[in-house]
């Protein structure tokens, strides 16, 4: 009696597929709601902080939420930014300023205060004013080693004490630390060791506080931009 030949079971489908595509989805929702969410909550706690700090300082019978009976999330920081825009309108004019040159030389009189508001002061105008040339530039730079580059931003010019002191036309940098740039290290480099490098400075710091994944854009590899002159209309 012959037996039939014994037929190999066929093999149970793999799950190898919805698996990766479950994983691909679900790294995907990450990716999509990572920034939003982290966004959101870093907006929420700025709004929370100034918000109480600056709502006890309130009276309450000036207090919309003592009339409204719920509580205003950004009461806080609307008022600190009337407050700031009144400030300026008054230090605009002639009284404005009187005052401030008076609170100034009476701070001028206090050893330690004058030197930390003297610093801040001069900080704040040159960050904030429309004319200054700080964080305009993204270079590179040797550092810390040589063959070792760090990108660094170009806060001024050649300072007259340093190039006293070195007899060389070196520029003032700031080589941030990532993915913190609020922390890094003020370096004087002669303009010839310094790389310039195609990016903005936006672009410069979402790189660094990505750790170098949020590359810029190639820009070499766009197309070029139609002229002005043959633009479509």
């Amino acid at each position: 009696m012959n037996t039939p030949p014994l037929t190999a079971e066929p093999p149970a489908p793999r799950r190898t597929g919805f698996r990766l595509s479950l994983k691909t989805a679900f790294l995907t929702g990450i990716v999509v709601t990572a920034p939003i969410g982290l966004t959101l909550y870093l907006v929420w706690s700025f709004v929370s902080v100034i918000d109480d700090l600056v709502k006890p300082l309130i009276p309450p019978a000036y207090s919309p939420e003592a009339y409204l009976e719920i509580a205003i999330p950004g009461l806080g920081l609307l008022i600190t930014i009337l407050f700031l825009t009144l400030i300026g309108f008054v230090t605009a004019n002639v009284l404005g300023r009187t005052l401030v040159r008076i609170g100034e030389r009476i701070v001028a009189r206090m050893p330690i205060i004058r030197s930390i508001y003297g610093a801040l002061k001069q900080l704040f105008e040159t960050v904030l004013s429309q004319s200054s040339r700080s964080f305009r530039e993204v270079v590179l730079v040797e550092y810390p080693r040589a063959g070792a580059w760090s990108i660094a931003f170009v806060t001024a010019d050649t300072v007259p004490a340093v190039r006293a002191a070195t007899a060389e036309d070196a520029v003032t940098i700031y080589v941030p630390t990532t993915p913190n740039p609020t922390s890094g290290f003020l370096l004087f480099v002669p303009r010839g060791d310094l790389v310039t490098l195609d990016m903005t400075v936006d672009e410069g710091f979402k790189f660094l506080i990505s750790g170098g994944i949020v590359a810029p854009p190639d820009r070499a590899a766009l197309p070029p931009k139609r002229p002005a002159l043959f633009a479509r209309r």
